[in-house]
């Protein structure tokens, strides 16, 4: 039985997507900038899809969603169309010290272009220390980005306590959205963001299609060029297929979220407890309640998370050390640094992510098998002190 247990980095397409989507790849195929008919059809599915994924939001004005390639497009648009639209009234910019990669990276190309960037610390457990962000904010800032949640280690944000400070100082906040956005409801009106990222692979739909919430009356310079699509925000020939796909999983995804979080709560819960309670000196990043159902993200000691993901790759279980997205750099992850651990305690980590298809015989094979591939590299590492072997012998007869 093969296990998937890695769907932050890439989930499924719904079958119920997919159904959705066939009839615009090779039937309702036209582009909706042209005056015919057909071209009518395709301006239609763009409007009625646009408001579906304005609805999973609860974003009041579809014209406010602005549809990209992904999330890493959003995020460039959001940071880059934001600083450059207010780059008269300020060039200060603060983000988190555990933002996704691509967050990090334009905030280092924003500071090439002559912007102020402030990375605003973490506890231990991975949430953006309120007192030092407010401290930060001077009269340059023009924006604050803080993700909703980690990517990684599944901590949630204090976002509305964030919103109220930005709404107080008068600045544009930015929140990724993504790696919460399939199991946590989100309601703009309730916490009144600026800007907010959305991905539709990480709603089960087609990747290739994401999607930047604007606010109404934000307004962003444009970082692609060409005939004015997207309100001009975005040029380029909208993905049709893509966004019918992207909106008919946001349809899914808000009526089905809740019940599916309760669900993937319960296996995470259990996943946490058995490996805590046969695993010495194993234990759980990130906090330990104000942390995404779906995400249990481990740490154990004298053994390198490489190891790990190779010995449950021979169970055929799949899961991951770190974000999907900086996995082919050899350095410990920045998020798991930045909350206080030591760089041999960072390699030694472990993400598991739930989704739609995990059962819990999977959580039950994980259990199973892991315990023997830590006890395994642990007997092969000059670095495990005799009594842990013992334990480990102790635990696992």
């Amino acid at each position: 039985m093969s296990v998937y247990l890695d769907h932050q980095a890439a989930k499924p397409v719904d079958s119920r997507v997919i159904s959705e989507m066939t009839i615009y790849l090779n039937q309702k195929f036209a582009n909706p900038a042209s005056l015919h008919c057909d071209g009518d059809e395709a301006t239609d599915a763009l409007s009625e899809f646009r408001r579906k994924v304005a609805d999973f939001i609860n974003a009041p004005d579809p014209d406010s969603i602005i549809f990209t390639s992904g999330a890493t497009e959003s995020n460039n648009l959001a940071l880059i169309g934001a600083a450059m639209r207010n780059k008269k009234k300020g060039n200060h910019i603060i983000i988190s010290e555990i933002e996704h990669i691509s967050i990090l990276n334009i905030a280092k190309y924003l500071e090439r272009q002559g912007f102020e960037v402030s990375r605003v610390p973490v506890d231990q457990y991975g949430i953006v220390r309120l007192d030092k962000l407010e401290r930060l904010i001077t009269d340059k800032t023009i924006l604050v980005s803080i993700s909703m949640a980690s990517n990684e280690v599944g901590s949630i944000q204090p976002i509305k306590k964030i919103s109220d400070l930005a709404v107080k100082h008068k600045i544009l906040f930015h929140t990724d959205a993504v790696a919460s956005e399939s199991v946590m409801p989100i309601d703009v009106q309730q916490i009144p963001v600026d800007m907010l990222t959305l991905s539709s692979n990480d709603i089960y739909g087609p990747r290739g299609v994401g999607a930047l919430y604007l606010k109404k009356g934000v307004r962003v310079n444009p970082i692609i060029i060409g005939g004015g699509q997207e309100r001009g925000f975005r040029s380029g020939s909208e993905n049709i297929p893509g966004i019918v796909g992207f909106g008919k999983a946001a349809e899914i995804m808000k009526a089905e979220i809740n019940e599916e979080a309760a669900r993937l709560k319960v296996l995470r819960d259990k996943l946490i407890k058995g490996i805590l309670e046969t695993i010495p000196k194993s234990y759980l990043n990130g906090h330990p309640e104000k942390r995404l159902p779906h995400n249990a993200h481990f740490r154990f000691d004298y053994i390198e998370g490489e190891s790990l993901i190779l010995g449950l790759k021979d169970e055929k279980i799949a899961a991951a050390t770190g974000s999907a997205c900086s996995s082919k750099t050899l350095e410990p992850s920045h998020t798991l640094i930045a909350m206080g651990l030591l760089h041999q305690e960072a390699h030694g980590s472990l993400m598991i992510t739930f989704g739609r298809d995990t059962k819990e015989e999977h959580v039950n094979k994980l259990l199973d098998k892991l315990p023997v591939i830590v006890k395994r590299l642990r007997l092969l590492s000059p670095l495990t002190p005799p009594d842990l072997i013992k334990k480990n012998n102790e635990v696992n007869e």
